[in-house]
C-alpha cells in the first residue's frame, strides 16, 4: 500500500506554483503543504451484515424480495423443520403430562407428610418418656436394663424422624426438577424449532438475496445482506506503517470510481485496534460530512487521511529530489538537504536550501 495518495484536484491539499524554465530549472516556492495517509476500502450500509442460519436444512421458502423494507422480527426464510416440530410436539406432551399427574404427586407428597408427622409424634412421646425415667433414674426405681430400652426408644424415634423429614425433602425435590426439566425440555424444542424460521434482527433495507429455495443450508451458507436504510459509513483499511499517525476526528478526502473528478470530505470516527495479520492492515471507519447523492453497498473508495498542514513551506517537486535527500544546484552539484512534509507531488525543505537558490531537475 502506498504510504502517500494526494489527489491533484483536490485544491485544499496543496497550493503550490513555482517558476519553471524550459531547462527544468526552479527555485523553491513557500505554500501549504498537506501530509496525508492513504487508505481504501467500501461503503457501507450503518449496521451492515450478513445473515446465517444456525442450523442445517433445506431452504423451504423465502419470504422476502431484494430490495425490501424490513421490520426487525421480520420472517426472512423458513428452513425444512419437520423433525423439529415433531421434537417440540414430544418435549409438549411430556410436559403436559408432569401437569396432569400434578394430583398424583400431591397425594405422594400428603402421604409422605403424615408420615412425616406420625414420626414427629412418636418422637415427642418417647423423649417424654426417656426424659421422665433420666430423671428417676438417680433414686433406683427403674433398672438399667429398662432404662436402656427407654433411651434405644428415644434415639430412634429421633431417626426415623430425621429420616422422614429427608426422605420429604428429597421427594419434593425430585418431583418438582422432574416437572421444571419437562419445562425446560419445551422451551428448548420451541427455541429450536424457531431456528428454523430465521428472522431480521433490526428494521432496515434488504439488499440481496443470496440462495435459492431449495438450497441445503448450513450455518456457514450466508442467505442475505441487510442494512439500514439511506445511511451509509466508510470502511476503510490502513497500512501498519501509517496507522500510528491516524486518530479519530481526523479529516479524510474520498474518491470513488462512482463519481469521477469528484472529492467528498468525511472524519474518521471509529478506529479498530487490532490488525489484521493476513493484510498487516487497520480497519477504520468514517462517515460523510457531505455525502453523495446516491451510495450503494460495496462501492469501493480510496481516501486521504489528512495528519497535518503546514502553511508557508518550502517546498520542491518530489521528482527534483534525488535518494530522498539530494538535489542538484550549479547545474549538476549535488547538494544534501533535509525534507520535512511531503505529499504526493511535493516535499518540504528544512535546511540546507532557500527560495532564491535556483535547482535543477535530474535526468
Amino acid at each position: 500500500m502506498k504510504l502517500l495518495k494526494v489527489l491533484s484536484f483536490v485544491s485544499i491539499l496543496f497550493i503550490f506554483s513555482c517558476s519553471r524554465k524550459d531547462n527544468g530549472e526552479i527555485q523553491p516556492t513557500k505554500g501549504s503543504i498537506t501530509e496525508s495517509v492513504y487508505a481504501s476500502g467500501v461503503v457501507k450500509s450503518e449496521n451492515q451484515y450478513t445473515v446465517y442460519s444456525t442450523v442445517n436444512g433445506v431452504l423451504q421458502k423465502i419470504n422476502v424480495t431484494v430490495g425490501q423494507t424490513i421490520v426487525e422480527g421480520q420472517s426472512l426464510f423458513e428452513i425444512e423443520s419437520d423433525k423439529a416440530a415433531l421434537n417440540t410436539e414430544n418435549a409438549r406432551l411430556a410436559y403436559q403430562l408432569s401437569l396432569e399427574n400434578n394430583r398424583y404427586t400431591q397425594d405422594k407428597i400428603a402421604e409422605m407428610e403424615t408420615k412425616v408427622q406420625a414420626a414427629k409424634d412418636k418422637l415427642a412421646l418417647d423423649q417424654s418418656v426417656y426424659f421422665r425415667n433420666k430423671n428417676i433414674k438417680q433414686y433406683n426405681v427403674i433398672s438399667e436394663v429398662e432404662y436402656e430400652r427407654v433411651e434405644l426408644a428415644y434415639k430412634n424415634s429421633k431417626s426415623n424422624y430425621e429420616a422422614a423429614l429427608r426422605q420429604l425433602s428429597q421427594l419434593k425435590t425430585q418431583l418438582q426438577n422432574e416437572q421444571n426439566r419437562n419445562r425446560n425440555n419445551l422451551k428448548i424444542s420451541e427455541k429450536s424449532q424457531g431456528d428454523f424460521n430465521i428472522k431480521s434482527a433490526f428494521s432496515g433495507e434488504l439488499f440481496d438475496v443470496l440462495v435459492k429455495e431449495g438450497t441445503l443450508i448450513t450455518p456457514q451458507t450466508p442467505l442475505a445482506i441487510i442494512g439500514k436504510k439511506n445511511s451509509y459509513l466508510l470502511e476503510l483499511d490502513v497500512d501498519e506503517n501509517d496507522m500510528v499517525r491516524v486518530q479519530l476526528g481526523q479529516k479524510l478526502i474520498v474518491t470513488m470510481d462512482s463519481y469521477k473528478d469528484q472529492a467528498f470530505e468525511a472524519t474518521v470516527d471509529k478506529i479498530y485496534p487490532i490488525m489484521d495479520v493476513r493484510s498487516r492492515t487497520f480497519k477504520i471507519e468514517a462517515h460523510f460530512t457531505n455525502t453523495p447523492e446516491k451510495l450503494y453497498p460495496n462501492l469501493t473508495a480510496e481516501a486521504n487521511i489528512i495528519v497535518r498542514t503546514k502553511k508557508e513551506a518550502l517546498t520542491i517537486p518530489r521528482n527534483y529530489l534525488i535518494e530522498n535527500q539530494y538535489v542538484l544546484v550549479n547545474g549538476d552539484e549535488k547538494r544534501k538537504v533535509k525534507i520535512g512534509l511531503s505529499d504526493y507531488q511535493h516535499v518540504e525543505i528544512l535546511d540546507g536550501l532557500t527560495a532564491e537558490e535556483t535547482i535543477y531537475k535530474p535526468k
